[in-house]
């Protein structure tokens, strides 16, 4: 009797939690909202007062803010949008993008559109009106965008990629590295601006080893394996390799760049693969580099010999789901202030301009908030995770997190399916926590 009073205020509580959170995100993330709204002007002024130049975001339309980077919109049908790249004057590249980067609709609007669709899910449901319906109707699978035609007519300028940090990002020797002429002393390859920044460790005798490639998380650095992992293997077995990726670390951040799966894994096949001659290889990844993993695992099948997969972002789309994009973004920022991770989740994929003020304060600063931890810790705790989280741009961070997470999500399941039936590559996962 008691156990059974006891479950019941549970659930109560449990239920009175869940409401209690759904009103607190709803307000929250409707002032969030109307800041971000405001804030797109305010950038706007301030981009144009100090770069002279007027750079057009995801608000304003998909159209504008993707061929502002030399880009073309053609198609924006079922989440998965392709954009034509002028690669070079003779040679066009079509690719995905993801449509979460421009159909990031406000919480109001979302009710009011979810409110409409049950309506007319009752009107549709009605025999009556059912009866009345037409049998005809029309479906645009895909569509082109007039702008290719001028492109194709010279109408459009060349875009040339300017290496100058934005106002907003940091221009420290560590950030901008890769603009120098120079190579970094620490990076092992001999091309930093056209490869990604490598830390490797090779072994000590002439007998050849296994190669290994590190790829690590967003928001993270080469740092996250080569500070913790390299140390605790042996130099006589293995060729080791960490990357930064495209836009993080150490590594170059375009600010033209749109950061796509096909720019990232082409980085890593030019910096690591073609670089160092690699022919046969282990993969281990964490977070993001899972899905990086992945894909190059399916590009290269008789390559990789196995996968070490650490907390994959995998979120399976349910069938019939037509919006796979919109359905994992949803799944990864939920839109509540509660747990935190799901609160930071939400800001980082929701409001492209409240993450560019966070990314102003956070690592255009990042030196004063080393220092402060250093002076904290008295220098007793090592922060080499702390120059991983900092060093990247808004840019960079923003179209990898939506590219990457969200524009992958109706091609993991075929990358799964293509990785299981290799059996030439073994496939280990740590994903969550033994209780």
């Amino acid at each position: 009797m008691q156990m059974g009073v006891m479950g019941k205020a549970r659930s109560v509580a449990a239920m009175g939690g869940r409401i209690l959170n759904e009103a607190v995100s709803f307000v929250a993330f409707c002032v969030l909202d109307l800041v971000d709204f405001l804030l797109c002007f305010v950038f706007k002024a301030v981009d144009l007062w100090v770069e002279a130049e007027l750079r057009p975001c995801y608000c304003s339309s998909a159209k504008e803010a993707i061929t502002s980077s030399g880009k073309i919109l053609v198609s924006e049908q079922g989440g998965e949008s392709k954009i034509v790249s002028l690669l070079s004057s003779t040679k066009l590249q079509l690719e995905d993008i993801s449509d979460t980067l421009y159909s990031r609709p406000s919480l109001v609007s979302e009710v009011s559109r979810l409110t409409i669709n049950e309506l007319k899910r009752f009107k549709l449901e009605d025999p009556v009106l059912q009866s009345k319906r037409g049998t005809n109707s029309r479906c645009s699978t895909f569509t082109v965008n007039t702008t290719i035609v001028e492109m194709l007519q010279g109408k459009i300028a060349r875009h040339l990629t300017h290496p100058i940090p934005r106002w907003s990002d940091c221009d420290c020797k560590l950030c901008t590295s890769w603009i120098s002429s120079s190579s970094s002393p620490h990076n092992d390859n001999t091309n930093a601006k056209a490869t990604l920044f490598l830390k490797s460790q090779c072994p000590t005798t002439d007998e050849a080893g296994e190669d290994v490639v590190f790829i690590h998380g967003f928001i993270s650095s080469s740092l996250f394996w080569s500070e913790t992992v390299f140390p605790n293997l042996s130099k006589s077995c293995y060729r080791l390799f960490a990357v930064d990726l495209l836009g993080f670390g150490r590594s170059p951040k375009p600010n033209s760049s749109l950061y796509t799966l096909r720019e990232h894994l082409e980085m890593i096949e030019r910096s690591v693969l073609e670089a160092h001659k690699v022919k046969s290889f282990h993969i281990v990844a964490h977070s993001l580099g899972c899905i990086l993993a992945l894909a190059l695992a399916v590009k290269h099948p008789q390559s990789v010999k196995s996968l070490t997969l650490l907390a994959p972002p995998f979120y399976p789309v349910p069938k019939g789901e037509t919006q796979a994009t919109q359905y994992v973004m949803r799944k990864v920022a939920p839109r509540r202030v509660w747990p935190p991770m799901a609160f930071g989740a939400s800001l980082a994929c929701w409001y492209e301009h409240i993450t560019r003020v966070i990314c102003f304060l956070i690592c255009k600063n990042h030196r004063l908030w080393e220092f402060l931890a250093k002076l904290i810790t008295r220098n007793r705790v090592r922060t080499f995770l702390l120059e991983g989280f900092f060093c990247h741009t808004h840019n960079a961070a923003w179209h990898t997190l939506h590219n990457i997470i969200c524009g992958t999500a109706g091609k993991i399941g075929s990358y799964l399916d293509a990785v299981r039936e290799n059996r030439d590559c073994k496939v280990t996962i740590f994903h969550g926590q033994k209780r």
